[in-house]
């Protein structure tokens, strides 16, 4: 039968009932009848005069930069209509005004041709340094020489730096800021003598990334990894010295609870915060069945909250919200730089977990939330939002059978909503993908991000837009203003 519109929004109503419209203060969209003229619009009016104020350039005190591991526009869109309804909107990530799009490649390190699918080391040094690199490599170039990292220009030009990940401080998106090796996984001394040999400390390295990261000395430092400061170093001033000892004996305050936390008062140079809050990677925040060879034919679920995540585990809003608070110091002339990652979207996409990456997305976005919030009120700010590389969750029509995994969801639409990963089989790891990837901005100079831009384009949008000098001491830099080797 028929229903007419009423009765379809009576029946919206009816279906809200019982806790389906999970964000309903947050997406007003949800719930609303959307068969009429117009009913799916998401603007109204002309929006010159507002975009026009997001293009008049000039400088900023402070950068914001927040990464989504792994979230490609369909990760994006996944959380959106979970979470929110189709016709809704994420409250961060939607409402920053300018989009565009950059393209993700790393090189390949024998030739240095394009490597189509790019990993988030090389990604990483691509926007922390502005030179493209191969998959593994932390803020190196392909023939190893170090490049300057935008967190390394801030502290150099006397800006204040943070870094924050819900992954080990040592993974590879919060590395390219401090780190400079030739493997990605070269966390402590032990995997760097292994694995990154002309990087260890005994053979006249920089150290391991845990043991660069003290030397580099963000003013904020926050997430997983504690296991890794359990080794002791191998040669140096501290040599036989566990890294976590170092730490405190070179004046870092070192947290491990989200109480803790939350008594700080101070981070500086002189007493660095150092927050330690998981031996390895935050657990996520929501639970609920991986994706099966379920021929389509699987029963609707509902995402969870995650039992298992510690009560002393701080969510991502509070730490970027509190290394915020730490970094903005409204007696110096000086600003800060701040990355934030949300690291686990990728991680429970490599684990064809939809629940978990959709949550560790609306965790993301709870902290773009924060990160807008001081922006707007502080007035010169720029707050960029993107990611890192795209990957393989794909939505497809509702009981599609299809030659890879599948797991059907019910949404804040109280619809079916089937998410597909066909780049593994279970057990597998599901790739990531070389697709271009959103990149949002807010604030002076976020024009740059509008179009189809590179990675390493927005290196020299942050750069520029904190008038940070890239050049070496003595050195009159490079024609085209690239990152520069130490």
């Amino acid at each position: 039968m028929h229903m007419t519109r009423a009765g379809r929004r009576a029946g919206l109503a009816m279906a809200l009932v019982g806790g389906l419209a999970v964000a309903a203060t947050a997406a007003t969209a949800v719930g609303t009848d959307l068969t009429g003229n117009g009913d799916a619009r998401r603007i109204h009016g002309d929006r010159s005069s507002a975009v026009k104020h997001e293009i008049e350039g000039g400088t900023a005190r402070n950068v914001i930069l927040l990464i989504g591991d792994g979230m490609g526009d369909s990760e994006i869109t996944l959380a959106r209509d979970y979470q929110y309804g189709a016709a809704g909107r994420l409250p961060g990530i939607d409402a920053l005004p300018l989009t565009g799009q950059y393209t993700t490649y790393a090189l390949d390190r024998s030739n240095g041709r394009p490597d189509y699918v790019t990993d988030s080391a090389a990604s990483g040094s691509g926007w922390a340094t502005g030179t493209k690199t191969y998959n593994g490599a932390i803020s190196v170039d392909i023939d190893g020489a170090a490049q300057r990292s935008l967190l390394e220009l801030a502290k150099a030009g006397g800006l204040r730096t943070g870094d924050v990940t819900t992954a080990e401080i040592q993974d590879a998106t919060p590395a390219v800021q401090v780190a400079h090796v030739s493997e990605r996984g070269c966390y402590a001394p032990s995997s760097t003598s292994k694995s990154c040999p002309a990087n260890a400390l005994e053979n006249g390295g920089a150290g391991s990334i845990t043991e660069q990261l003290l030397g580099t000395r963000p003013d904020v430092t926050l997430g997983g990894g504690a296991a890794s400061f359990r080794e002791s170093a191998k040669a140096g001033q501290w040599k036989g010295q566990t890294l976590l000892d170092q730490a405190k004996t070179r004046g870092y305050q070192v947290v491990t609870d989200a109480a803790s936390l939350a008594k700080i008062r101070k981070a500086d140079q002189k007493s660095p915060v150092l927050g330690l809050f998981a031996d390895g990677n935050f657990a996520t925040r929501w639970a609920g069945p991986l994706a099966t060879h379920t021929g389509g034919a699987e029963t609707a679920v509902r995402c969870t909250a995650n039992p298992s995540v510690p009560a002393t585990q701080p969510k991502l809003a509070g730490m970027t919200s509190k290394a915020i608070a730490l970094l903005d110091d409204r007696r110096s002339k000086q600003g800060f730089f701040l990355q934030v990652e949300g690291a686990s979207i990728d991680k429970q996409d490599h684990a064809a977990n939809p629940c978990g990456q959709i949550g560790e997305t609306v965790d993301l976005d709870e902290a773009v939330q924060a990160a807008l919030a001081f922006a707007k009120k502080d007035g010169n700010t720029l707050v960029v939002v993107t990611a890192d590389h795209g990957h393989s969750s794909q939505i497809v029509y509702p009981g599609t059978t299809t030659p890879g995994l599948t797991r059907t969801l019910v949404t804040a639409d109280d619809q079916p909503l089937t998410v597909a990963y066909g780049t593994a089989d279970e057990g597998g790891s599901q790739d990531h993908t070389g697709t271009q990837v959103r990149v949002a901005g807010y604030g002076p100079r976020a024009a740059n991000v509008v179009g189809l831009t590179d990675q390493t384009d927005l290196f020299f949008t942050i750069r520029d837009a904190l008038r940070l000098d890239s050049r070496p001491s003595g050195s009159h830099g490079h024609g085209h203003g690239q990152g520069s080797q130490h």
